[in-house]
């Protein structure tokens, strides 16, 4: 059975867009998710929304506990995710209020933990393509039929909470990426790990500051909110798309990335990772 898991940040959640809505505290391994899930249903599809930053807004892109918000959703059985993000350009022609499917991420976080797999059980999952191109392929046709979208691009991930600086944005630029954002990874490696289809979409709200001037958080705030009608409009339109879709082959990628022998799996890492491992390890 499908069931649509959305982050993103407070604005997106709009109630209206649900039906049968009710609050969850979810429990595990890795503590506490970021906020109450909120599951519900979308045009007769299942839905679990979760709020990124907390509600207020009280976690920074590094204090997430990505692995607690992942495993949470895989918890309440999510099949696939809808990451709503908030980006900045580094090329002209991606404009604020612009809609981008991205399909690569370079990463330049340095403070996450980007894996269920440590403490005594090992996996090296493929993450050459981070996203679903099925999942990303819905979203942007979707998008695209209403909204200056972009298919594909790539999404720069930066530690924060500070922005770039001038340098850093013309040495990306440089480097050929698209987009830069805070919050793809380590969410797109931990849905991978998890076996979920995980794509973005990404509103653009400013060019970061090598375009002209620096960028502020009020002028981010204001373009942000714009989006998010047009970000709830594609989930809307999307949902029921998903639903239909057939297996993917993101959803069995830890058949062959375990490598740790079962015989060195601890009882603690089988209990802790049983939601992961379970259909593989006995």
């Amino acid at each position: 059975m499908v069931r649509v898991g959305i982050i993103g940040g407070s604005g997106i959640y709009n109630p209206s867009m649900f039906e049968n809505i009710k609050e969850q505290k979810v429990e595990t391994p890795f503590g506490e998710p970021s906020d109450l899930l909120i599951t519900g249903e979308m045009d007769g599809v299942q839905t679990v929304f979760l709020s990124r930053h907390g509600r207020g807004h009280k976690f920074s892109p590094s204090d997430i506990n990505y692995r607690a918000n992942i495993y949470a959703l895989k918890k309440l059985g999510v099949t696939h995710i809808i990451s709503a993000s908030a980006v900045g350009s580094l090329k002209e022609e991606y404009k604020p209020l612009d809609i981008v499917i991205p399909d690569q991420v370079y990463d330049r976080t340095t403070r996450r933990v980007s894996t269920f797999f440590d403490n005594g059980i090992v996996a090296h999952i493929g993450f050459a393509d981070p996203f679903c191109k099925s999942l990303s392929g819905i979203l942007y046709d979707v998008a695209s039929k209403k909204y200056a979208a972009h298919d594909g691009g790539t999404y720069l991930c930066m530690e924060g909470p500070q922005f770039s600086t001038r340098a850093e944005s013309n040495v990306y630029r440089k480097l050929g990426f698209d987009i830069i954002g805070m919050t793809a990874l380590p969410e797109a490696k931990l849905a991978r790990e998890a076996e979920m289809c995980f794509a973005i979409v990404a509103t653009i709200t400013d060019y970061d500051v090598w375009y002209e001037e620096p960028v502020t958080i009020a002028q981010v705030i204001e373009n942000a909110t714009k989006n998010e009608k047009a970000v709830q409009d594609i989930i809307r339109m999307s949902v029921r798309r998903i639903a239909e879709v057939g297996e993917c082959p993101c959803r069995n990628v830890l058949g062959e990335a375990i490598t740790t022998s079962p015989d060195a799996i601890s009882m603690e890492a089988r209990q802790r990772l049983e939601l992961l491992i379970g259909r593989y390890i006995k």
